[in-house]
């Protein structure tokens, strides 16, 4: 037999034991996108990068330095979840693009460190000069570097790229070890970069209109110095080292990272001047101006992003105190600061602040939505109408719902690169497709779509998936579950003060009931115009306690590993409950949906949901009509406008019967027989 017909018959076997669900213990055929080091030779994907020349280049500036090991981060040295490529130093090493993980390196052996979303990218990102450790944390970083290393050796690390946080925690591990911590502040991996490493952005810095603030830039300065007053410990300072805290403080923008408005720069206000380090040359005239009108006491001090330490060095000579945030302060800045002229909280007063939306930024985040699911309606009908003929792929997928966001009002670009994923590759929480990967969108298989827009009035992010076949028992039952802990989160009632992490797992709590779970996060923050992954807000152990007008991700869902993925992602902001009692006379609190796009009815099995869950669904639906559709025919779009109507009819009232609406038929049927019989 052929090998081009044994092909053909393993296909349509393993399309027939996926359409009827019996995939499991099925061996899967060999994917030749992930490497294989155990070969002989090793085989390595052509797309791979061949890290041996760089690695070796790294190692011989450790031995000039006399260091046995070098901890690389994937940070920056302003610590968020999103990085310059210039700050890419893990990812240019090690070729992974992960936007999680830790590599380390010794003078015989490299590891990198990441959790199970990563897994498979690492293995089809990496050569074999890097182990895949799958865990992170930090001890485990500490285990394996001690197994090479002897006593008096050293360990060396850019205090920039590490937070106060983590500097402790490793040096707690190290303390009793024989090993030394040495801070080298001169970057190695930038060393051998050299002249290949990106520049520094250049674009145009600029301020928001003020239809679209929630305060003015003078108004936030005064609400911080009040802040300040108030503290117990008195501080006369407070440092900013987050992007996205010096971002809301001015109400400035800019475009150094992908799909992120920040520009790199610190802040340090005090209660009477008013510092911004940055590229200076990036600031232009109307900036200048905007920055040292009606100013509050003093204006706007520019000064290179560059002597940021330096200045703090100096500041702290004298009799005062600086307030910082010691998850986003970097030990580089923090190793200047006396520690007994040291105020230190998790966040920043900024961070604080910035979590709860004032009225005016709910209202345009909610509008941002609106105008947003204008887009994805527009995506989800056109996919129904193209997908099932066999005409798009996961790239030109990804590339249609980016371009049906730009004509929306206010649109400034993508919040993240879109996540397309079809079939096996939706089973990668964090997958993007490329050249090599790239599948074609087919009716057999479920599709994963994870995207967002930025616009002047908000950031979005929402998740879908669908198919336009007939799933297998199997699947509808796995996006059930998934759905019905996205409803079950949804319509919590708790009361104020609540954390997200004690609360998340019951967005689990339908898939844990049969074995079944997902290895990421419930949710995260949103901002307006913002990152689209927003701290401290979120259901995270590390986010703080919901308050009324915060923004919150509810996104749970299950990977089927080489065969589907499904998440389903709503924002949601957090509102008062109605409740029949008030214990300690505060409002409980509930999440109210504000992403006004229909779930995929096709997966949907309505006999594991219960009433309450169908009529939550039912009523989102209601919401959705009343809202959405106006929208949709103030844009004439009469055809999408007829595909909401359509797909947000109650559950129970279209679609194929379930065992449950068979069940109530068949009840209410011998009920209305027997009532007869009794008349006659």
């Amino acid at each position: 037999m052929g090998e081009d017909m044994k092909g053909f018959i393993w296909t349509i076997t393993l399309i027939l034991l996926t359409q009827y669900g019996f995939t499991e213990g099925v061996p899967k055929p060999q994917d030749t996108t992930i490497r294989d080091c155990t070969s002989n030779p090793p085989y390595i994907p052509p797309t791979v990068k061949d890290s041996t020349a760089d690695l070796n280049n790294l190692r011989q500036k450790m031995r000039a330095l006399n260091i046995s090991a070098y901890i690389i981060p994937a940070t920056d040295p302003h610590l968020g979840g999103y990085s310059a490529e210039r700050e890419r130093r893990r990812q240019w090493l090690t070729g992974f693009k992960g936007s999680s993980g830790t590599a380390a390196v010794t003078l015989t052996r490299g590891a990198v460190f990441t959790d199970s979303r990563y897994w498979i990218q690492a293995e089809r990102e990496m050569d074999c000069n890097w182990e895949l450790q799958k865990i992170l944390s930090t001890s485990e970083i500490v285990s394996w570097i001690l197994q090479e290393l002897k006593d008096g050796d050293v360990i060396g690390y850019d205090p920039f790229l590490f937070s106060i946080d983590d500097w402790n925690s490793f040096n707690n591990l190290l303390e009793d070890s024989g090993k030394i911590l040495r801070s080298i502040p001169n970057n190695l991996v930038d060393e051998v970069w050299g002249s290949q490493r990106p520049l520094l952005p250049s674009s145009e810095i600029y301020f928001i209109p003020n239809e679209f603030i929630g305060s003015t830039w003078q108004e936030k300065v005064l609400n911080i110095r009040n802040q300040m007053e108030q503290h117990s410990q008195k501080p006369t300072a407070v440092l900013l080292s987050a992007l996205e805290e010096s971002a809301w403080l001015f109400n400035l923008r800019g475009q150094d990272i992908p799909n992120n408005p920040y520009f790199y720069s610190y802040s340090l206000l005090t209660k009477d001047s008013i510092r911004l380090f940055v590229n200076v040359s990036r600031i232009t005239d109307s900036v200048r101006t905007y920055l040292n009108s009606n100013c509050p006491g003093t204006c706007v001090e520019l000064l290179d992003y560059e002597k940021v330490r330096e200045t703090v060095e100096e500041y702290v000579k004298g009799n005062v105190k600086v307030w910082i945030g010691s998850r986003y302060t970097n030990y580089g800045l923090y190793e200047v600061i006396p520690k007994n002229k040291l105020v230190s909280s998790t966040y920043s007063p900024v961070m604080m602040t910035k979590a709860v939306k004032t009225e005016k930024e709910q209202q345009l985040l909610e509008q941002c939505h609106i105008r947003d699911a204008v887009a994805v309606v527009q995506y989800l009908m056109w996919l129904e109408e193209n997908a099932p003929k066999g005409v798009v792929t996961e790239i030109s997928g990804a590339n249609q719902v980016d371009s049906l966001r730009a004509k929306q009002a206010y649109f400034k670009g993508p919040s993240f690169a879109t996540i397309s994923a079809g079939g096996l590759n939706a089973a990668l929480p964090h997958y993007r497709p490329d050249n090599q990967t790239d599948r074609k969108l087919t009716v057999n298989e479920i599709y994963l779509i994870d995207s967002g827009g930025q616009y002047y009035d908000g950031t979005t992010d929402i998740t879908r998936t669908v198919s336009w076949g007939t799933p297998s028992d199997f699947e509808k039952e796995a996006y059930t579950r998934v759905l019905m802990g996205n409803i079950e989160l949804s319509r919590l009632i708790f009361p104020p003060g609540t954390y997200g992490g004690s609360i998340e797992s019951i967005a689990r709590q339908a898939l844990w009931a049969v074995g079944l779970n997902y290895g990421h996060g419930t949710g995260h923050g949103i901002g307006n115009f913002f990152s689209v992954h927003e701290w401290p807000v979120g259901l995270q152990n590390s986010n703080i306690a919901f308050k009324k007008g915060m923004f919150t991700s509810i996104e749970p869902g299950y990977y089927h590993d080489g065969h589907f993925g499904i998440r389903i992602e709503d924002i949601a902001v957090v509102v008062e409950a109605e409740t029949k009692n008030t214990f300690g006379g505060e409002k409980y609190l509930t999440f109210e949906k504000v992403t006004l796009v229909p779930y995929n009815r096709n997966l949907i099995d309505t006999s594991l949901m219960t009433a309450v869950q169908i009529e939550h669904v039912d009523k989102h639906y209601e919401k959705i009509r009343r809202i959405l559709g106006p929208e949709l025919q103030k844009q004439n779009l009469q055809d999408e406008y007829k595909w909401l109507q359509e797909n947000t009819k109650p559950l129970l009232a279209h679609g194929p019967f379930t065992a449950a609406s068979i069940g109530v038929l068949f009840i209410t049927t011998i009920a209305n027989l027997c009532l007869q019989q009794t008349v006659i």
